[in-house]
């Protein structure tokens, strides 16, 4: 499908967007996850997503993780930051803790520098420039115990070394390399444990990308990859050496982006420009994954403003609720373009405002109390409602062979 121009995305919203009237649409483009969550009991399978401060908060993805769990039992609890790169990082099912010796750059917002360390695939690169810094992991629940453990940085001239004490030992991993280059390395352990941690050798620096916690015996991980304020332009930012020496490292076998709210928020929004960005970052990590990955778009949800600049950008006229709370039109212009691309594409896309209930259900969710009072972010009451829908959805899919199904 060619990029459309604003009023032809215009008309196209208002007569006949590709919409296939349920919450999960192009289910058939998961397919290839079928089999290996068939067999998951002995395959470990990995599910990755990627977004914005929803997904961080994990309150949705943490719903969905639970579900998954109950169903093909917990693969461990898949790629973190590592640390707590920003006040206020939940991380439900494992405890992530720092020192506090550790600054950040991350992709977006005062603490992004344009010519600072490169930033892979979980927004923030954390280094250290002294001796004893750790960053550590422990599990939270039986479910999330661990026995394989991976650590990616940054490597390069004159940097340092790290001791990681994980399964019983504590081994050294140096940095130190002729040119930089991105560096994963995975532990195994025989049993499974319920923490890891890295902690720096000297003042040499040291550079953290991500850490990861899986089981190796199988069941099936949910990682959740998010910096607040986000757009999917700034996901962009990540370098693509680091990002892909990830992607090999962790082996996620679905990609999932959730994206958008932001954008419906955003007032100097370019539909088109958007629209070709979307597709830029599909090709971009489809080339980078170097595999068949089926991948999911997570439509932005039901989102409310008593902004009406906001509300009313790019011409798109907002849908007024009650008490003065609008939905921006920008929200489901972006929402449309999403489900055009996935359409064209092959790529899964999962309608969240419809399993929200409508135009206006996040003036009743709030009155419910599953949300903050922002209207636009869930509480984890309400994260597990919705989770447990895309859940029951994703589990539908799987069970019809990712043909499309009825919701």
């Amino acid at each position: 499908m060619p990029f459309l121009s604003p009023l032809l995305l215009a008309t196209a919203l208002t007569s006949a967007p590709v919409d296939c009237g349920q919450r999960l649409c192009n289910a058939q483009a998961l397919q290839p996850l079928v089999r290996l969550v068939a067999q998951s009991a002995t395959r470990p399978v990995h599910i990755l997503q990627i977004g914005d401060s929803l997904t961080a908060g994990d309150m949705l993805s943490d719903g969905w993780r639970v579900g998954i769990n109950a169903r093909y039992t917990s693969g461990g609890r898949g790629v973190v930051s590592g640390g707590r790169p920003y006040a206020g990082y939940l991380t439900w099912g494992v405890n992530a803790l720092q020192s506090s010796g550790w600054a950040v750059n991350g992709l977006f917002g005062r603490i992004w520098q344009d010519d600072g360390l490169p930033v892979g695939m979980s927004g923030y690169t954390k280094t250290a420039h002294a001796p004893d810094e750790y960053l550590s992991l422990t599990a939270e629940g039986l479910e999330y115990l661990f026995d394989r453990f991976t650590v990616c940085g940054l490597a390069g001239p004159g940097a340092g070394t790290v001791a990681v004490t994980f399964g019983g030992t504590t081994q050294e991993l140096p940095f130190d390399a002729p040119v930089p280059a991105p560096l994963c390395h995975e532990y195994r352990s025989n049993i499974a444990v319920s923490s890891a941690q890295v902690t720096t050798r000297d003042a040499r620096p040291v550079s953290i990308t991500s850490m990861g916690s899986f089981r190796n015996g199988g069941g099936v991980t949910l990682s959740n990859l998010g910096v607040p304020g986000t757009q999917l332009k700034h996901f962009g930012r990540t370098n693509d050496h680091l990002l892909q020496a990830e992607l090999q490292a962790y082996h996620p076998d679905m990609v999932v982006l959730a994206f958008g709210t932001n954008e419906g928020f955003a007032v100097d929004l370019d539909m088109a420009t958007y629209e070709a960005n979307l597709r830029a970052q599909v090709t971009r990590l489809r080339r980078l994954l170097g595999a068949q990955v089926p991948m999911l778009l997570l439509g932005p949800p039901n989102a409310m403003t008593r902004d009406a600049r906001i509300a009313n950008a790019g011409g798109f006229p907002a849908t007024v609720c009650e008490t003065g709370l609008m939905v921006p039109g920008h929200l489901g212009a972006v929402r449309e373009v999403q489900r055009e691309v996935a359409a064209d594409m092959g790529l899964a896309f999962w309608d969240w405002a419809r399993a929200m209930g409508g135009q206006c259900a996040m003036y009743q969710w709030r009155a419910d109390g599953l949300t903050l009072r922002d209207a636009v972010h869930f509480n984890r009451e309400g994260g597990t409602r919705l989770g447990s829908i895309l859940s029951d959805d994703f589990a539908q899919a799987m069970r019809a062979g990712g043909s499309p199904t009825g919701q």
